[in-house]
């Protein structure tokens, strides 16, 4: 064989078998033609070397899986391009209903443009909130639908899904979000930066700034950079940080995509009270689709985050810190709290009470002799009798609250509380009892705050949970015999004074002194019921056993109850005036302007749950 057959002959095939055809040679370049396949390597030269015909069968065989395989990779390719495609259509969908992160703002140019954006959120979020509120009722309807007579399913579980509950949270959502968005981006255009602008004159001779201090939507001001950086110098009538200090062009950044469509979000412009004025009509107007008894709750919430959000802005631009501040706030709730409790039960929810009662294991005719005794120096002797009949009561508390019946048969006595026998009658250790009373309780609250703990990591952290099983197991554990120890703390330092009262007191009677100040400080000062207050912020130091990242979310827990109950109890003593009819959406209003021009201009100091549901439903704006 010669060199140039050698060469013609790579793949190994005799020459006979050669294509000599301009079509044949096409193969080998990876061009062939489905209909011409049964006449490649057909001999077409009358002089060829006479090759049997068995040789072209033979090369039609050993060439059938390359046809074979070609097709499967057309096929192949055509479900790659169809399961593409899927991915595309369903990420599409998932972002119908969830957004991600770093999504950019919408420019709007004319009122049209404004209203159709918020047609299409309120629709949106109507959507999401119908589903919502129907899969919590459903959810709630599982833990009782196997209790229920089975002709009843049917129409709780259509009620639960489609029931009026259903209809006006998602009537309610969707005016707020529609009505916000309409006035949130129709403001700008209606009333321009140049007439909206209401900053105090500068000083004599001092040029007004770009950006006056205090407003933070000017494009080149970022609501990330802390206030005590870029500051305003009134002698230059400039910022401090000016292009003669930081060129530009000499800048570098490497910016991801999410993260350049959040800086265009936090850069956006707008007025401060663009996003309140929206957010307080809004939600003025939203919350009455909600029932009459429903709308206290929600305005309840909106206001106290309002004033979280407001707080956190203003007191950074300030640069006040308040160490403990959230401590200061629970205790200070605390305190309004369990007064109520004890003496005012008109003011906070029965529901609520009924839990105050169970958390902290006291017996309901206990608390009733301590109101007794606080109020008109002696209790009812029914309620008395109750805890002698208790089956657990021991012999010796029997004894001494039979002797509390008949020192106050005769009248008022000069002690303002209960005894130990009254508040503790199944022990007789005020020692013992601490300890008991903390087991109990954190024994009673463990699996509560580990379903709070547990649920949500459960939830939202899967990869952690893959990655790190037993870490996460640990942590979550350990958080939940942290919240029960906070618990199980706050009902001891209560019942902790009232046995260290009672037993002061007896000590000072012990000692059969004539001194007026003794007794005016036995009867007026350790029996006055604002002690009572005092004790109940004083339990609220509790907190300082729970982690620190979870103190604020307890704080405002419990701040929209003792506002409740300092509202009521101030009303009663005629220091405000009722709102009437209107008075929670006022409130609602209130609040949710607040929230809005927090959210609006610095998302930063909302609770990060707050601000990830306002982001989904509203967006960038």
């Amino acid at each position: 064989m010669s060199s140039q057959d050698a060469s013609n002959n790579s793949l190994g095939v005799p020459k006979s078998f050669q294509p000599t055809h301009k079509s044949e040679r096409t193969y080998h370049q990876g061009h062939i033609n489905d209909a011409g396949n049964d006449n490649i390597y057909r001999n077409t030269s009358s002089s060829g070397s006479g090759r049997p015909p068995r040789q072209s069968s033979f090369l039609n065989l050993a060439l059938t899986p390359l046809n074979r395989q070609s097709k499967q990779l057309r096929q192949s390719y055509e479900n790659l391009v169809a399961l593409a495609n899927a991915q595309e259509a369903l990420k599409q969908t998932r972002r119908m209903v969830w957004r991600d992160r770093g999504e950019p703002a919408v420019e709007l140019h004319s009122v049209e443009d404004c209203f159709e954006h918020a047609m299409r959120g309120g629709a949106r979020a109507g959507g999401l909130g119908f589903g919502i509120r129907s899969g919590v009722n459903i959810f709630l309807l599982m833990f009782r639908i196997f209790r229920t007579p089975k002709s009843f399913r049917f129409s709780l579980i259509r009620h639960a899904l489609l029931g009026p509950d259903s209809f006006k949270f998602a009537a309610m959502l969707g005016t707020f979000v529609t009505l916000y968005k309409l006035l949130l981006n129709a403001l700008p255009l209606l009333i321009p930066a140049q007439l909206a602008d209401f900053s105090p004159p500068m000083p004599w001779g001092v040029n007004t700034p770009i950006t006056p201090p205090g407003y933070d939507s000017d494009p080149n001001w970022s609501l990330m950079t802390p206030h005590a950086e870029r500051g305003f110098d009134l002698e230059r009538g400039r910022s401090k940080i000016n292009e003669e200090e930081i060129d530009p062009a000499n800048v570098k950044t490497k910016l991801s995509k999410q993260a350049k469509a959040h800086e265009l979000l936090i850069r956006k412009k707008g007025r401060r009270w663009h996003a309140a004025l929206a957010g307080a009509i809004a939600g003025g107007l939203a919350v009455l689709w909600e029932k009459q008894d429903r709308r206290l709750g929600i305005a309840q919430q909106l206001f106290v985050r309002g004033l979280q959000g407001s707080w956190n802005a203003f007191s950074e631009k300030k640069g006040i810190k308040i160490p403990f501040g959230s401590v200061i706030v629970f205790s200070m709730c605390c305190g309004q709290i369990m007064y109520s409790w004890l003496l005012r039960p008109d003011t906070i929810p029965r529901s609520y009470s009924t839990w105050i009662s169970q958390a902290s294991k006291v017996l309901e005719p206990t608390v009733l002799v301590n109101r007794g005794f606080a109020r008109d120096g002696r209790a009812d002797p029914k309620y008395m009798n109750e805890l002698i009949n208790w089956e657990n009561t021991t012999q010796r508390n029997k004894t001494l609250i039979s002797q509390a019946i008949e020192m106050t048969a005769n009248g008022p006595i000069e002690r303002r509380f209960g005894s130990c026998a009254e508040v503790h009658p199944w022990l007789d250790s005020c020692t013992y009892v601490q300890i008991e009373r903390f087991l109990e309780v954190f024994k009673w609250m463990f699996p509560i705050y580990g379903a709070l703990h547990f649920v949500p990591a459960l939830l939202f952290k899967r990869k952690e949970w893959a990655r790190d099983a037993p870490g996460m197991l640990w942590r979550n554990l350990l958080g939940t015999a942290r919240s029960s120890t906070f618990l199980g703390v706050f009902v001891i330092i209560y019942q902790t004074y009232f046995c260290g009262r009672f037993n002061l007191y007896e000590f000072l009677v012990s000692l059969k002194s004539d001194s007026k100040a003794l007794k005016v400080f036995r009867s007026k000062i350790m029996g006055h019921k604002y002690t009572l207050w005092m004790v109940g912020a004083l339990c609220g130091l509790s907190l300082l056993v729970e982690a620190p990242r979870r103190r604020a979310e307890l704080a405002m827990y419990v701040m929209p109850k003792a506002l409740e109950s300092a509202w009521i109890a101030a009303r009663g003593r005629g220091w405000v005036q009722g709102g009437g009819r209107v008075g929670e959406s006022l409130l609602c209003a209130v609040g949710m302007g607040m929230v809005m021009s927090t959210y609006q201009n610095d998302p930063q100091h909302l609770s990060g749950l707050v601000r990830r549901m306002l982001y989904q439903f509203i967006g960038p704006n």
